[in-house]
């Protein structure tokens, strides 16, 4: 397979800077044409307006220089407020809540990713989490990067696919909680990768559906 990855934008930093920026996450509680990722209350990977399916067994590189942290402010079902700022730099500093804010500011931690493999190849997205669980599997794989980026430099971009785990809560019932199985690390450039090999069960995907989300 090809070692090498593109992300959108020009100017990424040195790859030398990334280990310190990505383990502030360790201790830590989008851009434009992105579509946003995120896993709904039922376990299953989503995307867009529309709440297009994730292809299973579909891949994904992380742009290990899109990690942020930081907060936000939701009211009924709608974001009233919102400061992110690069691991690389402190966390935003905050002011009053917007009026309306069910939980005032809420940590939030995210990352960009782009889909290289199955019908939504080529595709850019942002996931950003406050959940405890969510916070979780972003932290996990930042300090994954940092570790590689401490052994090898030259391959700092994860191939990872999106999965989810579940634990029983006693008031609300079964809860999921996403996680970032690493397949493969390969080079920032100008070529595109190919897929890592994956079990052939993975990729035996069943047709994608529209969900409406409640």
């Amino acid at each position: 397979m090809s070692n090498l990855v593109t992300f959108a934008g020009a100017g990424l930093p040195a790859v030398s800077s990334l280990s310190q920026s990505l383990r502030k996450l360790e201790a830590a509680a989008g851009p434009s044409g992105m579509v946003i990722l995120k896993m709904d209350k039922t376990g299953h990977w989503v995307f867009g307006a529309d709440q297009t399916e994730v292809q299973d067994g579909s891949q994904w590189a992380i742009n290990p220089f899109s990690f942020v942290h930081g907060y936000i402010a939701w009211g009924d079902g709608e974001v009233l407020g919102e400061k992110m700022a690069s691991v690389s730099d402190p966390l935003p500093e905050l002011d009053a809540a917007p009026p309306g804010a069910k939980k005032g500011w809420e940590t939030q931690v995210g990352m960009s990713l782009k889909c290289i493999s199955g019908e939504d190849a080529g595709m850019e997205a942002r996931f950003t989490t406050t959940s405890v669980g969510g916070k979780r599997g972003v932290q996990e794989l930042a300090v994954a990067i940092a570790v590689q980026v401490e052994k090898d430099q030259s391959t700092p971009v994860p191939i990872i696919t999106l999965g989810k785990e579940h634990y029983q809560h006693k008031s609300y019932g079964r809860i999921f909680t996403p996680t970032f199985g690493v397949k493969a690390w390969v080079s920032l450039t100008t070529d595109e990768p190919a897929a890592a090999p994956v079990a052939e069960a993975a990729v035996e995907a069943p047709a994608r559906r529209r969900r409406v989300v409640a």
